[in-house]
């Protein structure tokens, strides 16, 4: 069967902490789990009973190995997972300290394979026939990945669903005026942006959630979504904005939250929901993520979502 999403971006390998709330000098012993945003994304999505895949690279190591058999326990096609020969497979070190919000260390030098992405590995028919092409922003922060996503922008001509997750990472950018260059011009060539307030800030110049979402709207973003933390998620169209409230979670760790809150995204376009029920929806399987450990293990069942709604 044909692919309802297809991602693009960064994978790699997370080693999570088993103790929690020390600083990573002392921590014994990690956990490993796949990961990545991109990557955690297309699994949220699977888990929720899309068709998904992965446009990435890994390298010619057992870590690249591990990505292409876990992605396909997910069932997450791997077909589209490529291989630089001279790099390693990042590996992402989380520190649980605070939980909310863990410290990540990179190691993706001197470039992650994920960033090599040429035209050459680009499979054209699924990017301008996938329901949902899912990009991000660390997929633009080097070349020559920087060249290839917007080629896939170009090609696709902004049909519904193109979606940039704004996914700012500073220590991939040189400041935030080389970072926001790059989101302007994405952003004229998506239909749907996502992103935290710090995030937007970044985009589109300021944090205020309605004033980014605004400022998204003018740029013919059909669907703009701000996550406004523990004040919920903003959520607009043309036809208006809505702020959908949190979920109340005992958080164990952060992250992969909002790769959760992806994949409910993804699973709410494609099923035609109004917009601040996906938020809902999505809100709901961001906070199940954060009250475990690990991203694309966590990634809740529609039983689950479903269950605390």
């Amino acid at each position: 069967m044909s692919l309802e999403l297809l991602t693009v971006g960064r994978v790699g390998v997370d080693l999570y902490p088993e103790q929690s709330g020390v600083p990573l000098s002392r921590v014994a012993t990690f956990a490993k789990s796949l990961g990545g945003t991109a990557t955690n994304v297309a699994v949220a999505a699977a888990r929720l009973g899309r068709r998904s895949a992965v446009l990435t690279k890994v390298g010619p190591d057992g870590f690249g190995t591990y990505v292409r058999e876990a992605l396909a326990g997910f069932g997450v096609s791997p077909d589209h997972v490529g291989t630089s020969p001279d790099l390693l497979t990042p590996v992402v070190f989380c520190e649980l300290n605070p939980p909310e919000d863990p410290p990540l260390l990179f190691y993706r030098l001197p470039t992650a394979p994920d960033l090599t992405l040429t035209e050459d590995d680009v499979p054209w028919d699924v990017v301008e026939s996938v329901p949902v092409l899912w990009v991000t922003g660390t997929g633009v922060s080097a070349e020559p990945a920087r060249a290839t996503q917007r080629a896939m922008l170009t090609r696709r001509g902004r049909r519904t669903h193109t979606v940039l997750d704004l996914d700012h990472r500073p220590m991939f950018w040189a400041d935030k005026a080389a970072a926001r260059a790059e989101y302007r011009w994405m952003i004229d060539h998506v239909s749907v942006v996502v992103g935290n307030r710090a995030e937007v800030d970044v985009a589109v110049g300021t944090a205020e959630p309605e004033a980014a979402a605004e400022r998204l709207l003018n740029h013919g973003v059909e669907l703009a979504i701000v996550k406004k933390g523990g004040d919920g998620v903003l959520v607009a169209t043309t036809d208006g904005m809505w702020t959908v409230p949190p979920h109340p979670i005992e958080v164990v760790c952060g992250l992969g939250a909002g790769d959760a809150f992806g994949g409910a995204l993804v699973h709410g376009l494609l099923s035609g929901w109004a917009p601040a029920e996906i938020a809902r929806y999505a809100n709901v399987a961001g906070a199940l993520v954060a009250g475990r450990l690990a991203c694309a293990d966590a990634m809740p069942t529609p039983a689950e979502i479903e269950a605390l709604l």
